[in-house]
């Protein structure tokens, strides 16, 4: 409806006469930054002083849409009169004096929307010549936002691969920039090759020394932000994938071998348990020395039937009858005692012959009288004296026995 209204009075004052009007906006672009509060200036002059009627229109340029949505405001002057188009309806204001010719467009809290080209146009009846409108461009000046940077391609020798920096917003448009250095920190040497447009960091026929830090600098009128991105070139065979499953196959391998040392190092320590219980009782008996110096057998030949038995059955029948052979000890101790007392008892036997030589030496004088009697029987007394050797000879074989015995039991 505005727009017919417009289009019917602008037709009406090019048909009353002809004038010299003249539009202008002093600076062709205007930059401020999102959120601000700003004032675009606009001013007319016209051949007559005081016009009855001015109309200041106000709109926006590039806008894919009707006519109403590029409608930003529109002055009556007879009326005194503002209609603002809908996407400015609580944020614009006209500030308009036409004995000045002044007519401002205000605006608050502008964003990156309102990042346009916006047109004044003045209409007063009779005066339809010279310069009707004039334009100026609205820059929203926004910081960019931090770049997002990533790899394109196989960080893999021989291939070529496409690093991009992109910022979401940021006004005027941002300008990238990238940066590089190598495991070592220090720059890398410029490949010919590389190229650098619009954010994406081109590289070819990458090798090793490809590998490094690379750093992305967005930047515009406001201020800069950055992204880092690690680039690893590595063998095409030496992938993460195949990586992670030669360590996998690596490990297993390494259990597998534990597992079977650990069953052999049991096995051994069983077999020598084994061994230890009755290996040596099935093998030739170990032989010990007499008292003569002669070697015996440790084992009589009327226990080999005992000794072809299972040796597990021996040692645990013998594990099983401890106190039977502790009671065969004791008996054998109590008879040991025994024999103990009896070569005692044949020692006290040899001191009662000794007092009987000193029995006859008390009486000398009886041996005296009757010498001739002594001197009749020789022989006899000769034969006397070797009787008694021979009685203490068979008492001490006696004892000498006894103690062979003792010493063979223990």
């Amino acid at each position: 409806m505005e727009m017919r209204i417009f289009t019917v009075t602008l037709l009406y004052l090019m048909a009353t006469g002809a004038g010299a009007l003249e539009v202008s906006i002093p600076e062709e672009q205007y930059e401020y930054a999102r959120g601000d509060n700003i004032t675009l200036p606009c001013s007319f002059q016209s051949v007559f002083p005081r016009p009855s009627q001015v109309i200041i229109l106000w709109s926006v340029e590039g806008l894919e849409a009707n006519a109403d949505e590029k409608m930003v405001a529109t002055y009556y002057s007879s009326d005194a009169l503002t209609n603002f188009g809908k996407a400015y309806e609580r944020r614009a204001a006209l500030d308009v004096d036409l004995a000045t010719g002044k007519a401002d467009l205000k605006l608050t809290s502008i964003s990156l929307a309102d990042n346009k080209e916006f047109e004044c146009r003045a209409l007063i009846p009779g005066d339809s010549g010279g310069t009707l409108f004039d334009t100026t461009r609205l820059v929203v000046l926004v910081a960019p936002s931090p770049p997002i940077c990533k790899i394109e391609g196989k960080e893999e020798y021989g291939q070529n691969i496409n690093l991009t920096c992109f910022s979401e917003e940021g006004s005027p448009p941002p300008q990238y920039e990238w940066t590089s250095l190598n495991a070592r920190n220090v720059p890398h040497v410029k490949d010919p090759r590389t190229t650098s447009k619009g954010g994406v960091l081109s590289l070819f026929n990458i090798s090793k020394e490809t590998s490094g830090y690379y750093t992305c600098t967005s930047s515009n009128k406001i201020r800069s932000a950055i992204c880092n991105i690690t680039v690893t070139v590595m063998p095409p065979s030496m992938n993460i994938g195949s990586t992670a499953g030669i360590i996998a196959g690596v490990v297993a391998v390494l259990i597998i071998l534990v597992v079977v040392i650990y069953c052999c190092c049991c096995r051994k320590k069983n077999e020598e348990e084994e061994y230890a219980l009755g290996v040596r009782e099935e093998g030739h008996p170990e032989k010990v020395p007499d008292r003569n110096g002669d070697e015996r057998s440790a084992v009589r030949r009327d226990d080999e039937s005992s000794e072809r038995a299972p040796l597990r059955e021996r040692y645990e029948e013998g594990r099983r009858d401890p106190d039977d052979r502790r009671s065969d000890y004791d008996d054998r101790r109590s008879d040991y005692d025994d024999r103990r007392r009896d070569p005692d008892d044949r020692r006290r036997d040899p001191d009662d012959r000794r007092r009987d030589p000193d029995d006859r030496r008390r009486d000398p004088d009886d041996r005296r009288r009757d010498p001739d009697d002594r001197r009749r029987d020789p022989d006899d007394r000769r034969r006397d004296p070797d009787d008694r050797r021979s009685d203490y000879t068979d008492r001490r074989s006696d004892y000498s026995n006894v103690r062979d015995e003792y010493s063979r039991e223990h």
